[in-house]
C-alpha cells in the first residue's frame, strides 16, 4: 500500500483539525462551558440538536458515560440520522421553512434552557430558523458549524443569514466547506470527511470545561457513569432521579 493510500493522511489532517481547535478556539471553549454551567447551576435545562450527520455530534453528548445526565436530545422527526427513507428526504425536510418553529412549539424547552444547534454549514432553513425562535423563547443558543460556509455558500434561509448570526456563542469547528479533507489524482471527487471527528470533540471539549466549572464553584456536576462497570447503574439512577425534572430521556 502507497503512502498516500494509507490511513496517514487523513488521520494527520484531522490531527490538524484539532490542533486548530486547540490553538484558536479555547476561549469560545471556556465561554460555552461557562454558559451551560451557568445554566445547570441557575436551574435550567440542556439540550442539543443536529440534523443529518450532524445529528452524530448532538447524540454523542446525550445518555453517555463521562457525560452530563441532563444534555437531552431535541428531535426533528425525519432530520435525525439517515434512517429515514428515502435518504435524501432528510436533506430536504432542513430547507423548509416553519419546521422548526412547530417543533419548539411542541417541545419542553422554555426561558433560561440552553440549546446546542450543530449544523457544519448553518444555511439551511432548519437550523437558522430554530436558533432564531429558540432565542425568541429566551433560550441561550450556542452554534456550532464552519464559518467558512457563511462566506462561501449562499443561505437558504428568506432572511439570507445563516445560524452563526443568530446565536449568543458561536464555535467554528474550521471545516472547509464540502467536508471532505483528502483528494486523490484518480479519484474525481475529495473524500474523508472529517467533520464528525472535529465536531464531537469539540463538543466533549465544551462538556468537560462545564463539568470543571461547576467543581470549582463547589458544585458536583450530574455526570453519568458507564453502566458497564460495578455500581454503574446505581450511581446513574440516583443521579436521574435527583434531576428527574430536567432529564427527558428517561420517560
Amino acid at each position: 500500500m502507497s503512502d498516500r493510500a494509507s490511513a496517514g493522511p487523513f488521520l494527520d489532517a484531522a490531527i490538524g483539525l484539532l490542533r486548530r481547535l486547540r490553538d484558536e478556539e479555547t476561549d469560545s471553549i471556556t465561554a460555552a462551558g461557562t454558559l451551560l454551567a451557568d445554566t445547570v447551576a441557575d436551574g435550567g435545562r440542556l439540550f442539543a440538536f443536529g440534523a443529518g450527520h450532524s445529528s452524530l455530534a448532538a447524540q454523542d453528548l446525550v445518555y453517555r458515560a463521562g457525560g452530563l445526565a441532563l444534555m437531552n436530545l431535541l428531535v426533528v422527526p425525519g432530520v435525525v440520522g439517515v434512517d429515514v427513507m428515502p435518504a435524501p428526504l432528510g436533506s430536504a425536510l432542513e430547507r423548509v421553512d416553519g419546521l422548526a418553529s412547530a417543533v419548539l412549539d411542541s417541545s419542553p424547552l422554555r426561558a433560561g434552557d440552553a440549546l446546542l444547534i450543530i449544523s457544519l454549514s448553518g444555511r439551511n432553513a432548519l437550523p437558522v430558523e430554530m436558533a432564531m425562535s429558540a432565542r425568541a423563547l429566551g433560550v441561550k443558543v450556542i452554534g456550532v458549524t464552519s464559518v467558512a460556509y457563511a462566506s462561501e455558500t449562499k443561505s437558504r434561509h428568506s432572511s439570507g443569514t445563516y445560524l452563526k448570526d443568530h446565536c449568543d456563542l458561536v464555535l467554528d469547528s474550521g471545516i472547509a466547506v464540502g467536508d471532505a479533507t483528502l483528494t486523490h489524482d484518480d479519484i474525481p471527487a475529495p473524500f474523508a470527511p472529517a467533520s464528525t471527528v472535529v465536531t464531537t470533540a469539540l463538543l466533549q471539549a465544551v462538556m468537560a470545561t462545564t463539568a470543571t466549572t461547576l467543581a470549582d464553584r463547589g458544585v458536583e456536576p450530574p455526570l453519568l457513569r458507564s453502566g458497564n462497570v460495578d455500581g454503574g447503574h446505581e450511581w446513574n439512577a440516583r443521579v436521574m432521579e435527583q434531576y428527574r425534572d430536567r432529564i427527558f430521556y428517561r420517560h
